[in-house]
């Protein structure tokens, strides 16, 4: 099984609505796929589930031995987690839930880090615990699992990241995300580096993530919206994202740069599709799913195809990089 984290630490840029359109098209092609969400927010977990199974995974008046959502178990102390909670959403989709307790974790991870350095196994089991959990949660038969985190580069989403072979970067063409790039390719690379070293030192039999961490490319978000800037503005950004991406996540020295639309590391030009969004929602289902039934008439009828249309190909060529067969 393939892992791939989605990752940003510029928040709003839609990459939770991302990762479920992406596991529903993976899913549409018999890609046996598992949503992941490791997001304190637990927005993933919301865009599949209704109100009732929200509230049956965080119940107010929950038992304390009762295992509910992705992270329950590890909140408790429990080193090894076997069954975790799998939502099965389609034959082909399952989703590790997240869980807005989650943030309660990030002191213990930031804990276990330098204790790794020490060969401490508890901390190696603290900070391997998402990986088991993807690992045990994939066991019904699932091939490709997708980890939405949150916008930060805190010890959660380390933990996240470590459990990852790859990793695809959603960004907004504007300042803050080409900023956000400056900050995450760094760390990404010292995370990637200093896991490798601490894999030496980790306890025999304990299973290990490699924390390959490979980035595969950049998703560019919102494409074509303008809102208030200016097109000059807009471009100016554009332009800047093939350098800053290699400069910051690759590490590499700039020659000549392609324009955003002919650089191989782009993965896909995302439009927003700010119209069919309230609809997809109040549906319950991805925008490339919406019937006549769901209010897609006229004009919305073209922009469902080519939503489509976009999501296959961005799926194809992730599925490329992973080595998953996707017809």
């Amino acid at each position: 099984m393939k892992t791939i984290a989605f990752f940003n630490n510029k928040g709003g840029v839609g990459k939770t609505s991302l990762v479920y359109h992406l596991a529903w098209m993976f899913a549409d092609h018999g890609v046996k796929t598992l949503a992941v969400d490791f997001d304190p927010q637990a927005n993933l977990t919301a865009m599949f589930l209704d109100e009732k199974c929200l509230e049956e995974l965080w119940p107010d008046d929950e038992h304390p031995d009762t295992v509910y959502g992705a992270v329950r178990p590890i909140l408790r102390g429990i080193g090894d987690i076997a069954h975790p909670s799998v939502q099965m959403i389609h034959k082909d989709l399952g989703l590790i839930p997240g869980d807005l307790g989650l943030s309660r974790f990030e002191d213990k991870l930031s804990d276990a880090w330098p204790r790794c350095h020490n060969r401490d196994e508890s901390a190696f089991r603290t900070m391997t615990a998402f990986h088991r959990l993807v690992q045990h949660g994939a066991e019904w038969g699932a091939e490709l699992a997708l980890i939405d985190v949150g916008p930060n580069l805190g010890a959660i989403n380390r933990s996240a990241l470590i459990a990852s072979d790859q990793v695809c970067l959603p960004l907004a063409p504007d300042l803050f995300s080409l900023q956000g790039l400056k900050n995450l390719g760094p760390t990404l690379r010292e995370w990637r580096a200093v896991w490798a070293e601490l894999l030496s030192k980790a306890p025999a039999g304990l299973p290990m993530p490699k924390g390959a961490m490979q980035p595969i490319g950049y998703i560019v978000m919102q494409h074509g919206i303008l809102d208030s800037r200016p097109v000059k503005a807009y471009k100016r950004w554009m332009d800047r994202i093939p350098g800053v991406y290699r400069e910051a996540v690759l590490d590499e020295t700039i020659t000549s740069l392609p324009l955003v639309v002919q650089d191989p590391y782009c993965l896909s030009l995302l439009k927003h599709y700010r119209s069919l969004m309230p609809m997809a929602m109040e549906a319950r289902k991805p925008i490339f799913f919406l019937k006549s039934a769901d209010g897609a008439i006229g004009a919305h009828i073209e922009a469902v195809k080519s939503c489509y249309s976009d999501f296959q190909k961005l799926a194809g060529k992730i599925a490329s990089f992973a080595g998953i067969a996707f017809n």
